[in-house]
């Protein structure tokens, strides 16, 4: 598998989705959390007014140019991930019964993984992309939802939405529409495409 042929990259994050991801696809890279309240920056967003794509895309940015401005030389990737239903914004669910009450909020309906990528270097943003994959959860029964929050247990706590489309989650799911890879976290294909045009990666 070819290596990162020019400039050393860094992931902005703590997501192990994310670092596999990227790993898989053959890139050479560290992971570097950015340690943003992202809480407080996402409440401020939305206090402005700002659309879910646009507060996604700023706490993208927000982690990509912490790391950056930290890492000399290097290129910062940050990403950034909402769940939006309507008007609502899903955050990850802080206890089994908040990840129950998002599920039953969310079945039978269609919702939006509004997904963000950033890549910075010192202080400057290079590039950016969103992408809004969006999903229609089946009509489960609420026996089916109870077995599957006692088979994950607390890793329901992990994702926004309380699932994974690469495990038991996808069992949630009617219908997919959009980029599975910015579904998992991360608008995989734009980034390599990104990546290649700038000589980081083999053409």
């Amino acid at each position: 598998m070819p290596r990162l042929a020019a400039h050393p990259v860094v992931l902005a994050s703590a997501s192990t989705a994310r670092a596999a991801l990227l790993a898989a696809a053959g890139l050479d890279l560290c992971a570097d959390p950015a340690g943003i309240d992202e809480d407080a920056l996402k409440s401020r967003l939305r206090a402005e007014g700002a659309e879910a794509g646009q507060a996604t895309l700023a706490l993208a940015e927000a982690k990509a140019l912490r790391v950056a401005a930290r890492r000399e030389g290097t290129l910062a990737i940050g990403a950034d991930q909402m769940l939006v239903l309507g008007r609502r914004w899903f955050d990850k669910p802080k206890s089994v019964a908040e990840a129950r009450e998002h599920l039953l909020a969310l079945r039978g309906r269609r919702h939006e993984l509004v997904t963000a990528v950033c890549v910075a270097r010192a202080d400057a943003v290079l590039w950016r992309h969103v992408e809004r994959p969006s999903l229609v959860m089946r009509e489960f029964s609420e026996a089916f939802l109870d077995a599957y929050l006692a088979t994950l247990g607390d890793d329901v706590l992990t994702t926004v939405g309380a699932y994974r489309l690469e495990g038991p989650g996808v069992q949630l799911m009617a219908r997919i529409e959009g980029d599975y890879f910015s579904i998992l976290g991360l608008p995989l294909l734009a980034l390599l495409d990104f990546l290649r045009s700038h000589g980081v990666v083999p053409s």
